[in-house]
């Protein structure tokens, strides 16, 4: 009983630090994981900002990865869940962006951003702007209850950011 006491469960059973740690590898794996099948599967081409929310992602799911080789109550695995909580927020900084030149809040780019790639030949180089899809960062190509992609992105990274966080405080206070 003074076990129960000492170490506070969620409703998953689990305490804190390990739900901190799970959230931080679950949540941008299936956010990245969203993103690849809608791309691979759904056919919805990703505009340059869409990249940019997908780095910090992949940054997290590697240290959220590196914090489960450590006891979930160490000093190793919460700070590297942590530092998996600010790359997940910084993703959802990046969608808010996204989100906000999407709804012309903010001006967005002005200037081409494909990037071209050296040692291509002219033909090559023509071919491949040719046949690659125009896609822009301030047009939403798919909604879901009326929020685009980078809405959600901002929604969850946020907010599980800040679970993260939360649950990392949480266990550090036993």
């Amino acid at each position: 009983m003074d076990d129960a006491l000492a170490a506070p469960r969620t409703s998953a059973g689990l305490s804190p630090a390990p739900s901190a740690r799970l959230i931080a590898l679950l949540l941008p794996l299936a956010l990245l994981g969203g993103a690849l099948g809608s791309q691979y599967f759904g056919g919805l081409h990703p505009c340059e900002m869409c990249y940019w929310q997908r780095w910090p992602h992949g940054v997290a799911i590697v240290l959220a990865a590196l914090a489960f080789t450590a006891p979930a109550d160490s000093g190793r695995a919460r700070s590297l869940t942590l530092l998996a909580a600010l790359a997940i927020a910084l993703s959802g900084v990046i969608a808010v962006y996204h989100a906000g030149v999407e709804a012309k809040i903010f001006q967005g780019f002005t200037t081409c951003t494909a990037l071209a790639t050296k040692g291509m030949s002219s033909a090559d180089l023509l071919k491949a702007i040719t046949h690659a899809p125009l896609v822009r960062c301030d047009e939403v190509q798919f909604r879901f209850l009326g929020v685009s992609m980078a809405g959600w992105n901002a929604i969850l990274s946020l907010s599980g950011a800040a679970a993260i966080l939360i649950l990392s405080l949480r266990g550090s206070r036993r």
